[in-house]
């Protein structure tokens, strides 16, 4: 898949683990097909209103009632994933069907995991976006040219590069890639 095409969800800087999943929101099995879809149920369900980029700061991540969002590429600022090492954040972005985040920068751990399972492509943005894109825009994402543009205004935005991540990401994950070079 060279271009994700989707509805982008934008918001602040410093969206830490608990805010992407709630503490009390990690009691569902990831192995029950039905109780996982808490995670995406449940995620970016308590990031409060000062820091997320929202239109009237009043758009709901996922609607009520569902496991998926509309939304399947999150812009974000810096610092994107930090707080406790949790595992379980990248885990319930890729339950809410979330293809890519576009972040100014990342926590180190939570990269890794979103990196190492396979759930969606981590890019970094060469520049800060978040005060020129809405949450709604529709955005398409050139992953061979490392660009995206905004449809509603015709912008285009350069991404830096994902270098060797992307064999990973395309192989399903850090496990998958292993297995498909030998390393295991």
């Amino acid at each position: 898949m060279e271009i994700i095409t989707g509805k982008a969800y934008v918001l602040g800087d410093d969206i830490d683990t608990d805010q992407i999943i709630p503490a009390e929101h990690l009691v569902y099995s990831l192995s029950d097909p039905e109780e996982k879809k808490n995670y995406g149920k449940f995620a970016l369900s308590s990031v409060p209103l000062a820091q997320a980029g929202l239109p009237d700061g009043n758009i709901p991540f996922v609607k009520e009632g569902c496991h998926e969002s509309e939304y399947s590429i999150i812009i974000a600022g810096k610092n994107f994933g930090c707080g406790s090492s949790r595992e379980h954040a990248p885990f319930a972005l890729n339950i809410a069907g979330v293809k890519a985040v576009l972040a100014e920068g990342y926590a180190r751990i939570f990269y890794r995991n979103s990196i190492d399972g396979g759930f969606f492509i981590p890019f970094e943005l060469t520049k800060r976006v978040i005060d020129s894109i809405k949450t709604g825009d529709e955005i398409d994402i050139n992953i061979s040219l490392n660009s995206f543009t905004n449809k509603r205004n015709g912008e285009s935005y350069s991404l830096k590069t994902l270098g060797d991540v992307k064999d990973i990401l395309d192989a399903g994950g850090i496990f998958n890639y292993a297995r498909k070079t030998g390393l295991i």
